[in-house]
Parts: structure tokens; sequence; C-alpha cells
């Protein structure tokens, strides 16, 4: 029984199976914990004061969209492509850390900026900063030379044990809205042990280390890796401004710690975005294990057999949450959070689009030689949904509820442009 399972996990699909398993284990335990504790936390803080955690976090959105800077792809494609090559592996390790390192830099200087300029963020220099630290150590985890690899068991059971104990300190420490700073101080401890362990593990069994690279090697790096950049935080960005928008139209009163504690739309659309948000990184992992096999075995059949199994299941599950969205709101997040279901509700066509949205992006375009594609489609939707926030703001409709709705019109638009050029050149499918 032991020997069929090792030769079946020798044969590609065995491999991309484990790997997927892996993956999901490592991206989306930092999802799945922390959602996991968003009732502990909402009972603690109330729906006020949650929504400043909410708010701090879509920020935070932003700066590791400029800190990653697309390395998840580029880094894991070259890898990919030069498994092999020690030296080469040496050199994207440490060029890849360098330009983190830069732009890490660049972004804390940018957000003690914006603290001094935009009136809803002043004071909240400190709060905002322990978030930082968090989203920097994650960052700057080197994940993509195990996607690249296919090699991600041993990193990840360390990364989620980490994270996992993170997570109990949330619950041991944080006893109300004065210790608020527990959940952010207690990310960083987490992600910042889980890099060290990752580049230990990296040195140790894949002998990947730290070495010398010229500026030509970091700038080379930087550039390859704009392109996704640009379509990452294209399809990213436009989820997250939302929450910061509400937060900016919807203010409400500041106590001398910085927190809001009047204003509970912000608690209500942070929860239903925890929740899509949550949903979009369970499916993210699928698509992020496809894309290196894709790019080396163009096999569409297994992309097609994929939707066939889960979409219905998503469909359904989306379904019955969509009825009793109010209630289950309610019971998850607490009695003052019902209201977060209508949210939610509008939300919901984003859950069922986004798995073959993500999978139809850079893992099928990539390997049908059309990725710029991915990028434009993500370009197009962000384009769709600022035009949706400028009506809004205009005719004086801009509500959570709206938000949201706007939110999976760019989702379902995106999708229908990634299957137009799909369909337009599928004969590249079938000569593959």
């Amino acid at each position: 029984m032991i020997s069929k399972l090792k030769k079946l996990l020798n044969k590609k699909e065995g491999v991309l199976a484990w790997n997927t398993l892996m993956l999901y284990l490592l991206t989306f335990s930092n999802y799945l914990l922390s959602f996991i504790v968003v009732p502990f936390e909402t009972h603690k803080l109330g729906v006020a004061v949650y929504g400043s955690v909410g708010v701090a976090m879509a920020i935070m959105v932003y700066f590791q969209l400029f800190i990653d800077f697309g390395f998840l792809l580029s880094a894991t494609d070259e890898v990919s492509r030069h498994r092999e090559d020690s030296h080469r592996l040496n050199v994207i390790l440490t060029a890849v850390s360098w330009c983190k390192l830069a732009l890490t830099a660049l972004t804390l200087a940018a957000l003690f900026v914006l603290c001094r300029i935009i009136p809803a963020w002043k004071g909240k220099f400190g709060f905002y900063f322990l978030f930082f630290l968090g989203t920097a150590f994650n960052a700057l985890l080197p994940d993509y030379l195990y996607r690249g690899l296919e090699k991600m068991s041993a990193i990840t059971i360390r990364t989620v044990c980490i994270r996992a104990f993170s997570t109990l300190g949330i619950v041991l420490f944080l006893k109300g809205p004065e210790t608020i700073w527990v959940i952010p101080a207690m990310t960083a401890v987490g992600n910042f042990v889980a890099v060290l362990a990752c580049l230990m593990d990296a040195k140790k069994r894949l002998n990947i280390q730290f070495c010398r690279v010229s500026l030509g090697d970091v700038w080379l790096r930087m550039k390859q890796s704009s392109v996704f950049f640009l379509s990452r935080f294209a399809t990213t960005a436009y989820s997250a401004l939302n929450t910061v928008i509400l937060d900016i139209v919807s203010p409400g009163k500041i106590t001398q710690a910085g927190v809001l504690v009047d204003n509970p739309v912000r608690g209500y659309y942070t929860t239903a975005d925890k929740l899509m948000t949550t949903g979009k990184q369970a499916l993210s992992p699928i698509s992020d294990s496809l894309y290196p096999y894709m790019v080396k075995h163009h096999d569409y059949r297994l992309v097609k057999r994929v939707l066939l199994i889960l979409e219905p299941i998503i469909f359904v599950g989306c379904t019955v949450i969509f009825i009793f969205a109010p209630q289950f709101c309610a019971l998850f997040f607490g009695e003052e959070f019902g209201p977060a279901g209508q949210v939610l509700r509008v939300m919901l066509p984003t859950a069922v689009v986004i798995l073959p949205s993500y999978i139809c992006g850079f893992p099928m375009l990539s390997s049908m030689n059309l990725a710029k594609h991915a990028n434009y489609s993500t370009v197009f939707g962000s384009v769709i949904h600022m035009i949706n926030l400028a009506v809004l703001y205009f005719t004086g409709n801009m509500n959570m509820i709206t938000l949201g709705a706007a939110m999976s019109v760019a989702e379902i638009l995106i999708l229908c442009y990634r299957l137009a050029v799909i369909w337009r050149h599928r004969d590249r499918l079938r000569n593959a």
C-alpha cells in the first residue's frame, strides 16, 4: 500500500495534488486561523471597534501588494524554469529579498506620511505600524522558492504551527478594546518566526542561501516582476479600496487611543468582507499550484475536471449562505452583526466566479502565451470599478451595500474578459 502511494505521488498529477495541499495549508492557514479567531475578536471588541481592525487590514493590503510586487508569480516562474541551477536559485532568493526590503522601507515611509495628511488616519500611526510589521514579515516569506520547486511539505508544517501559536496568543491576551494592539502584535511575531524558519529550511534542506548579487541582478528581478505587480495590484486593490473609502465617507468619533468607537457601518462591511476574503484565499492556492504545473505540462483537461468538480459545490454553498446570510452573521459574529448579512448577499457572486477567474488568469493564459491578457483583464475590471465608484459618489448612492455590489460587478467582468480571450484563441488549446 505504501509503495503504491509513493508511486502515485511521484507521478506529475500526484506531485501537483500534494503540492496543492501543502500550498493550501501554507497560504490559507494565515487567513483561516485569523478567520477562526474573528468571532472571539468581534465579541471582545464590538462591531464599531472591530471596524478599526478591518480598516487597518484593508490598508495593509496595499502595502502587502507593494512589498510583494508580484514576485509570488515572477519569482515562482523563474524558480520553476531553473530549478536545477543551484547558483541561479541563490541569486533569485537574494535579489528578490533585497527588492522586498527596499520596498518595505518605501512603504513604511509612505505610511508615516499618510498618517500625517489624511484626517481619518491622524494619530493612528502606532496602531497601523503594528499591522505593518506583520504585513512586511508575511511579504518577506520566500514561499516562491517552494512553489517553484513544488516542495511544500516541510516548511508548510512549520509555518502553520507557528501561526497557530500566534493565534492562540490572541485568544489568551485580547481582553477588550484596550488590548486591541494584541491582534497585530501577535500576528507580527508569528510571521517573523515563520520567515526565519523558512530561510533556515531553505539553507539546510534545499541548499539555497543568500549570496552576493549585483545591483543589475536586483533591478532585473524588479523589472521582470513589474508586469505581475500591475496585475496583482489591479485585481486586489479595488476590493480593499471599498473598506478604505467607507472609512473616509463614514467617519466616527475617535478616542484618545485612536480607535473608532461609534460607527457600526465599517464593522458590518468588514466582517462580510472578511468572509469573502477568506473564501477567495481558500481557492487561490488551487490557481497558484496550477500555475507552474500548467506552464510546464499544458494539461487543459485537468483544468476542466477541477472546475466541474468544485464549481457546483461552491454554487450550492453560496446559495445556502445567501438565504440565511443575516442569521449566519449574527450567529457567527454576534447578534449586533446581523446587518452584515445584507452586504454579504451582494458580495456572494464574487465567490461563485472567483475560482474560474483565477484559473483562467495566469495558469491558463500563461500556458497559452497570452499572459498579458491576465493583466489587461484586471486593469479592465479596476477601471470599471473606479467608474462605478465615481457614479455612486456623485449620485449620493455610496454605502456598504452598493460598494459590495460594485465589487461583484468588477469580478464578473474580469472573468468574462478572460473567457472571451480563451475562446478567441481556442485553437491553442487543441494544439497543445
